[in-house]
């Protein structure tokens, strides 16, 4: 775009008009210095003529005004050099440092479209303290007179991470200038999000020498890196001559048959780039950029702009060199020259239409750094009036006299810019702290049409006066995507993402960007994409098959209307009835010689503890309670100990009565009722002593099991203290296997009714059950646990049922001949 603010303030006269300044007043300026150019009547008096305006840009859309005519030195920073020092001289002699006639030297410089033109005039202008206001690239080095009319490039940078993250694209490449202080910030920048580049490519170094070969070869190598990249997103982090390389691409791809056009890839350009080429680009394919996004200085439509635009005239604005220039470039056309040979056929009239021309190369609508160059004469305007206002004083003089007006000092005028504060006919604009222009930028979508025109098109917004993660806002369903997406958003990754129930590891040698994908391990998910390691579900809840959610476990137990828990119920309530029913008949034959000659206390004792064992495995059923799980372990200990007290007193009782037969014998004293009673209380003491420390140390408790089966959660019984569970356990198989010992030397005396040998047997099974439950019960889970308790409560109890009490009882029942003390004496028995 055509800098035509920059150009009024070039085409002003350097002598003061006679105008009173105290009647001055800031207003639009286009319309006003358009007026009173033709006038020869400026507001502001010659104050506004002493701003400069450096451009370097050498398109037919862009020329300086002051610059060698070799297109090569454009950008050399001798012409910058040489520009500084003529704007610090005479405009006829390059006479710096002193100051002749009634010509001023300027104030302030606006300049720099690019950073090597800021870098290039800050060393000639910096002495001379004078305001800089740049409104184009930033430059390496920063200067106290640096004034930007650009946001800090810090915001710009988080605008492309957060348009990345928005869109997901975390496999992209980057094609810069040559600055490696920005590929470090952005690199690392990225790398923090989870975004890592593919390539970095810097653009051809832009010459007119007998280096273009080598520019050539340097494009080339650039198009088929970028060609052959699987990323999808590009950042074009370049300046505004940096579009004129660009548009050099799709022709080398042409030339080398590289395929761009189906290739093509969404392009993210920075605000400092904007649409310019070189006059021989007039027809070159454009529509590589369709699709774009790019970031902008936020620009308002000023009113009186494109009537503006349509006065400029090169026949009667003769004393601006850079117009002509444009027109011949723009329209094909010369002007007629007495000294220099005619460049194009027909010749200019000064009569075309600037809307006549195309949008690529002439934009009739402001663009971003015509906006910002409009802002900069504006931010000076008021610094001037501003610092006129507070320091200077008037000297008035009658009729044709001339002012007389002070010399201005450049360093003066850079406080009032940091305050700078106004309203541009569009907007109101200040500067931060930093001397920044305080603005956000615009996200612009490129839309390129056949007929070489184009349109960009706002889609988004970053607000830098908002928190960072929700300065950017877009329009995605407004965006146009480039055509080989078929409008819809493209995808920018390494590789495809890991799907749910996977998880992502690193490839060796390749970025942290590309990444296997690895299924799940038994018994954790991942419920996202591109996970990094799988987790496991929660207690209550275990993995899908799918490993990629979770499922509510069911909850569990040992209930009385599952078949399990009914089956083991009724045989605990069928072994009570027999057993209940057993303690009948020994009562009612209480006084018949087999009942009495088996220590009917004992009998009595035995079966009772029996009849409660059964009742005990009822506890174990149904829906754990803190009463019953307080109750399950104790009751079972303190139950079975006093049933195998009974079995071994009653075995001891048999072996000392055979003992104390024996003639002169001292045991016969401790046969009886005491010594059995002792023996069944103390076992029964010890026992309930275990039972208690259990219990005030660490007792039984309500509890899920949620990790025992996979899919279950299982309500149980928590133990406590596991050893005092084992503590009671072993002291009744401590008892069991004295019984048995007992019982085995006592199995071949010689008595009829001598149950040694029943309870050698019925102690070997309940020793061999117990022996076989703790393996079996630690390596079951859930209810199924419970169920091997309660199987083995109930097989020990009935095998003591069975083997001690089924001989007596078809002695009672069935050969009741056999139950006299005749046939006791006959076999030899002996009462005890």
């Amino acid at each position: 775009m055509v800098l035509f603010v920059a150009l009024v303030l070039v085409l002003l006269p350097q002598t003061v008009c006679n105008v009173s300044i105290t009647q001055c007043s800031i207003r639009d300026p286009i319309p006003i210095l358009h007026k009173y150019y033709h006038s020869g009547d400026l507001i502001i008096a010659g104050i506004i003529s002493q701003v400069y305006i450096f451009s370097n840009t050498p398109s037919f859309k862009e020329h300086p005004s002051h610059a060698p005519s070799d297109d090569h030195m454009y950008f050399s920073s001798s012409s910058i050099y040489l520009a500084s020092m003529e704007l610090l001289s005479r405009r006829s002699r390059l006479n710096s440092n002193y100051k002749c006639d009634i010509e001023n030297t300027p104030v302030a410089v606006i300049g720099g479209p690019n950073s090597q033109l800021c870098f290039d005039m800050a060393p000639v202008l910096d002495i001379y303290k004078m305001p800089q206001l740049i409104y184009g690239t930033f430059p390496v080095i920063s200067s106290v007179f640096f004034h930007w009319m650009f946001p800090d490039v810090a915001h710009q940078h988080n605008g492309i991470l957060q348009l990345l993250l928005h869109f997901r694209w975390l496999w992209i490449g980057l094609i810069t200038q040559r600055n490696e202080n920005f590929e470090q910030n952005i690199i690392s920048m990225f790398s923090w999000k989870g975004i890592c580049l593919d390539f970095i490519e810097r653009f051809p170094k832009l010459t007119f020498s007998n280096e273009f070969n080598k520019m050539v070869e340097e494009g080339f190598q650039t198009i088929i890196t970028v060609m052959g990249s699987t990323a999808n997103a590009v950042i074009v982090h370049g300046e505004i001559n940096s579009i004129m390389v660009m548009r050099m691409l799709p022709q080398v791809a042409d030339i080398e048959d590289i395929p761009m056009h189906s290739k093509t890839k969404v392009w993210i350009m920075t605000a400092q780039m904007d649409f310019t080429s070189f006059p021989f680009q007039r027809g070159w394919d454009m529509t590589f950029l369709h699709g774009a996004l790019s970031f902008a200085i936020p620009s308002k439509n000023l009113p009186g702009f494109q009537k503006f635009l349509q006065m400029r005239n090169p026949i009667t604005e003769k004393e601006d060199g850079f117009i002509s220039v444009f027109w011949e470039e723009a329209f094909n056309c010369s002007f007629p020259s007495p000294s220099l040979e005619t460049k194009y056929k027909e010749f200019c009239t000064g009569e075309e239409k600037l809307e006549t021309l195309p949008e690529m190369v002439f934009e009739m609508s402001m663009t971003a750094h015509s906006y910002s160059v409009y802002n900069a004469v504006y931010a000076m305007a008021h610094a001037l009036h501003a610092l006129h206002s507070s320091s200077f004083k008037e000297r008035t003089m009658v009729n044709e006299e001339k002012w007389e007006l002070l010399n201005l000092q450049s360093w003066k005028l850079h406080l009032f810019l940091r305050n700078a504060s106004f309203n541009n006919g569009a907007e109101e604009l200040s500067f931060d702290e930093n001397g920044e222009l305080a603005s956000g930028f615009d996200i612009i979508n490129w839309v390129i049409f056949p007929n070489e025109s184009f349109l960009r098109k706002k889609v988004g917004r970053l607000n830098l006066k908002v928190p960072l993660d929700k300065s950017l806002s877009l329009q995605d369903d407004a965006i146009v995507w480039p055509r080989r997406f078929n409008q819809v958003r493209p995808v920018s990754i390494c590789n495809e993402n890991c799907h749910l129930g996977y998880s992502r590891t690193k490839k060796e040698g390749k970025p942290f960007c590309c990444y296997d994908c690895l299924p799940c391990p038994e018994g954790k998910i991942s419920n996202q994409k591109d996970m990094d390691e799988c987790f496991e579900c929660p207690g209550d809840q275990y993995p899908n098959n799918n490993h990629d959610g979770c499922i509510q476990k069911v909850v569990t137990f040992l209930s009385y209307e599952e078949p399990l828990g009914i089956l083991l119920a009724t045989a605990a309530l069928s072994f009570s009835v027999i057993t209940a029913s057993v303690f009948g008949i020994f009562i009612k034959h209480k006084e018949t010689p087999i009942v009495k000659a088996n220590n009917r206390n004992l009998t009595y004792t035995l079966l009772i503890s029996l009849l409660f064992s059964f009742l005990c495995a009822l506890l174990f059923i149904g829906q754990p309670e803190i009463v019953t799980c307080l109750l399950r372990q104790t009751a079972f200990g303190m139950i079975f100990s006093v049933a195998v007290s009974c079995i071994l007193a009653k075995t001891t009782i048999v072996v000392l009565a055979f003992m104390a037969t024996k003639p002169g014998s001292s045991i016969r004293r401790w046969v009886g009722k005491r010594l059995s009673n002792s023996i069944v209380l103390s076992c029964s003491l010890i026992q309930a002593t275990i039972c208690i420390v259990w219990l005030a140390i660490s007792p039984p408790f309500p509890d899920f099991d949620m990790h025992s089966v996979t899919e279950e959660m299982i309500l149980e019984c928590n133990e406590g203290s596991t050893i005092m569970f084992y503590c009671v356990l072993g002291f009744m198989g401590l008892l069991a296997i004295i019984s048995f010992t007992v019982a085995f030397l006592a199995r071949k005396l010689p008595d009829s009714f001598n149950e040694a040998k029943f309870i050698t047997f019925s102690m070997l099974l309940f020793c061999s059950v117990w022996l076989s439950f703790v393996p079996t019960y630690l390596s079951t889970k859930g209810k199924y646990m419970v169920a091997v308790e309660v199987f083995s409560i109930l097989a020990s109890s009935s095998g003591l049922l069975v083997c001690i009490f089924s001989p007596k009882c078809y002695v009672i029942l069935l050969r009741p001949e056999l139950n006299s003390r005749e046939q006791l004496i006959k076999r030899g028995g002996n009462q005890v």
